[in-house]
């Protein structure tokens, strides 16, 4: 059931912009239930602008999130990605250009932005004098859910978010995670199709934030657009289907993970494992077309393995597997090495913001 949410106070100066982000990345993964269509953008901004004062903290802005993804939005500190996350929210108004939710401009028709978003910010509060079920009552209320809903909801909610056995302890009594898992409920309250999170995993211990990053593939399955900024680099690499980049208010680069990676680094590498004949190997390798380099790796159980550095499509690797096996040479694995994500960021961003 789609309903409004509270009204909010808009935001006209910034409160900590980016004050305790690190820069971030990401990389590929989580199975999908559908093909995402790049064209079908359920965010997207237009020359996005955001000024205080002097300062520029979002200089054109042109932002496109597919329905179905999973978008890590990452850059250095002041980068301008709190601010966005106010604008696409509705808790603040750009000083120009557009910004668009489910085809709903957050200027013109914030009321049905709101309705579309679930927002979980970095610094939430929780009423700590509720029990974990009061609480989700409490905001399905505000979302005017009917009360004859609501026990069915706090529930399925609760079952989702693996609260379901602290339902009647004082919120006050759970863990930061939990907490966090209980925030993220709240947002689902109304049934939302975009979540936007600012830094969801922020503060949490390993089992905590593996718990987050799973709940997200979980939401993501169900049909969830889910945009999210982090500076927990293995967060965004788990589970990103795509990634931006911001610096200085500014999009570098944006897109799938596997198309940015190919963008900013174009020399692929592949580490093979040999049981023998590594000078035949290389011979064989260097034949084929693409190849830059191949560097010797310390063996592996015995087994000789090799770096082999290329440029093209993947149809390069069906060729050098093929003048492997053609010559007889024994193949124990063959696997392409993901670009370092952190070089790929490096490439992107150029250190003006500190």
């Amino acid at each position: 059931m789609s309903i409004d949410t509270p009204e909010e106070k808009v935001i006209e100066t910034p409160s900590g912009e980016a004050a305790t982000e690190t820069p971030v990345l990401t990389e590929v993964l989580p199975e999908l239930p559908t093909v995402i269509d790049e064209q079908d953008l359920i965010i997207e901004t237009r020359n996005l602008s955001k000024r205080y004062g002097r300062l520029q903290a979002i200089n054109n802005l042109t932002l496109q999130v597919p329905r179905g993804a999973i978008y890590g939005f990452v850059g250095p500190n002041g980068a301008g990605k709190t601010s966005t996350m106010r604008i696409l929210t509705t808790l603040m108004k750009p000083s120009s250009g557009e910004a668009y939710i489910n085809g709903h401009s957050v200027v013109s028709a914030p009321r049905e932005v709101r309705r579309s978003i679930g927002y979980m910010p970095d610094f939430f509060g929780v009423y700590e004098d509720m029990k974990v079920w009061e609480y989700l009552d409490f905001f399905a209320a505000c979302y005017e859910i009917p009360e004859a809903q609501r026990p069915g909801l706090i529930n399925d909610l609760l079952e989702l978010v693996d609260l379901a056995h602290r339902r009647d302890d004082m919120v006050d009594k759970l863990s930061r995670g939990m907490k966090q898992r209980l925030c993220l409920a709240r947002t689902l309250a109304h049934d939302p199709q975009v979540l936007i999170l600012d830094e969801p995993a922020s503060g949490l211990d390993p089992r905590a934030r593996i718990e987050i990053r799973e709940l997200l593939i979980e939401l993501a399955k169900m049909g969830k657009t889910i945009f999210f900024s982090s500076h927990i680099l293995a967060d965004v690499n788990e589970i990103c289907t795509h990634i931006g980049i911001i610096e200085a208010g500014q999009m570098v680069a944006q897109g799938p993970i596997k198309a940015m990676r190919q963008q900013l680094m174009p020399h692929r590498v592949l580490i093979i494992t040999l049981l023998g004949r590594l000078d035949d190997a290389k011979e064989a390798l260097l034949h084929v077309e693409g190849v830059q380099g191949i560097v010797d790796l310390p063996p592996e159980e015995g087994k000789t393995r090799i770096k082999v550095e290329f440029t093209g499509e993947d149809l390069r690797m069906s060729e050098m597997l093929q003048a492997l096996t053609s010559k007889g040479i024994p193949v124990v694995n063959f696997a392409e090495e993901s670009s370092d994500l952190e070089a790929v960021f490096m490439k992107a961003t150029k250190g003006i913001v500190s």
